[in-house]
């Protein structure tokens, strides 16, 4: 069933279509935005796409010519496990890489929020949201983790782009690097989704979306700030249409479930013609981010106006209208219009869209606002694990496989998704995942998988490289 099926409501549970590995498999709204884990670490981040300018309020100023640059508190992977340095010296700078300049603390800081959004998604019981029971207010993560995530990504490559402009000479020549080498993150994290989607875990692993999302976001980085977020408006109104019209079409099909199955490999669970909204307003908000960080307010203030008008006005009309069956009335009748108006979680309505898509810029204001406040330092352990998202999604993806496949050999009637949520084991994997990512970044520093991911993806911006030797 695609992301906006007709035959669902609010709070009917999403379920994936049955294939050869299993019966029946459930959407889950969590999300990542894994492969922009570290994506402003740069070259000193030990291959990531690029580092964060270590003056985040002038990412594109350059430095003062006779002045040498000033020393920045973080190194590179390789350089904190230097042999010739002290234990205490390598905690140290480990450390100071998840601190201002090497860092956005706040971006980081939303990053953990939305992990620990996605893991209450897949892992608890979580009750529909309804404003006005403070009960249900654990649905806030139904779809709107995914959604920061796809929003936070775009942040990361504004935050690359501003990076790569700053430390290159000649822009051409560094810009080709770093699409290139997006583009090559993008095919390693599809392929990583698709290897994790062929496990017996009944979610929708977003990966396989987050990489085609990622390449949409390429070509995107050459918009201005302003055409950003008028792209994204135009595509959070509209492309809703286009998604249920598809949705509509396949389900009308005798052939429809084949091209379902075939549309999943890219990610079609988050359709990433809609979704190319957050992207593009993640990428305007990096930008406002990097400007000035006390545009902070300003992020906070409209994504809460844009929450406000898809939560309270737009989606109401829609969830009427699915209430009395209008989905069901021919597609682009005057019903079928009304009803896409629509703000349930996965459902790709306009009324989500647009208040999704706000929520995600509220939080990410309110997470810059609080990264730029000592408060920050008693977050440490939520940054260290919005520093290796992909780690983090990787990890309980495959602990939630091994259980499937041992449980299954012991009980062939297990089920993988009751059974499993039934342990309650959302406090236990989140505890840990807080515990080992901090344990991992004061001792290690970058998370494994961002550090694989980067040892992979460094070699085409070698290449393609133009300017200083080093820059990066």
């Amino acid at each position: 069933m695609l992301c906006s099926d007709t035959a669902r409501t609010a709070q009917e549970p999403r379920i994936r279509p049955a294939t050869n590995r299993s019966r029946r498999r459930f959407f889950a709204c969590g999300g990542l935005t894994a492969a922009c884990a570290r994506v402003e670490a740069g070259a000193r981040g030990g291959g990531a796409v690029a580092e964060e300018p270590e003056n985040p309020d002038t990412p594109g100023k350059p430095e003062k010519r006779g002045n040498p640059p000033a020393a920045r508190p973080s190194a590179s992977p390789e350089r904190r496990a230097e042999p010739g340095r002290t234990p205490l010296e390598r905690l140290r700078a480990n450390f100071a890489a998840l601190e201002p300049p090497a860092r956005l603390p706040g971006i980081d800081l939303a990053r953990g929020l939305a992990v620990i959004g996605m893991y209450a998604a897949h892992l608890a019981v979580i009750a529909p949201l309804v404003w006005g029971r403070p009960e249900t207010w654990s649905g806030l993560v139904s779809g709107r983790s995914s959604i920061l995530f796809a929003t936070l990504a775009g942040v990361s490559l504004a935050i690359a782009a501003a990076a790569a402009r700053r430390r290159s000479r000649s822009g051409p020549g560094r810009w080709w690097g770093l699409r290139t080498q997006l583009a090559l993150r993008a095919a390693l994290i599809w392929l990583l989704g698709i290897t994790l989607d062929d496990l017996d875990v009944p979610v929708y692993v977003i990966l396989p979306a987050y990489g085609v999302l990622f390449l949409i976001g390429i070509p995107l980085l050459r918009l201005p700030t302003s055409g950003l977020f008028a792209l994204a408006a135009l595509l959070a109104v509209s492309m809703p249409v286009a998604v249920a019209a598809i949705d509509r079409a396949l389900a009308e099909r005798p052939d429809g479930a084949a091209i379902e199955e075939t549309l999943r490999l890219f990610g079609w669970n988050y359709p990433f013609l809609l979704w190319a909204a957050f992207i593009a307003a993640g990428i305007g908000a990096g930008r406002v981010l990097l400007t000035s960080p006390r545009r902070a307010w300003a992020l906070l203030v409209s994504g809460a106006a844009l929450a406000g008008l898809g939560y309270g006005i737009v989606g109401p009309i829609g969830a009427r209208a699915v209430r009395s069956g209008a989905l069901e009335a021919p597609a682009g009748s005057g019903p079928w219009l009304i009803a896409v108006l629509q703000d349930a979680p996965h459902a790709s309505g306009v009324g989500e869209a647009v208040g999704s898509g706000g929520f995600a810029l509220a939080v990410i204001g309110a997470c810059a606002l609080i990264g730029a406040t000592p408060l920050r330092l008693l977050l440490w352990p939520l940054r260290a694990l919005g520093s290796m998202p992909l780690t983090a999604y990787v990890a309980h993806i495959l602990i939630w496989a091994v259980w499937i496949a041992v449980g299954t050999a012991r009980d062939p009637a297990l089920d993988p998704w009751f059974d499993f949520r039934a342990l309650d084991p959302f406090w236990p994997m989140t505890l840990g995942a807080l515990l080992g990512c901090s344990l991992w970044a004061a001792l290690l520093g970058r998370g494994p998988m961002e550090r694989l991911l980067g040892l992979l993806t460094r070699g085409p911006t070698r290449r393609g490289r133009v300017g200083r030797p080093g820059a990066g």
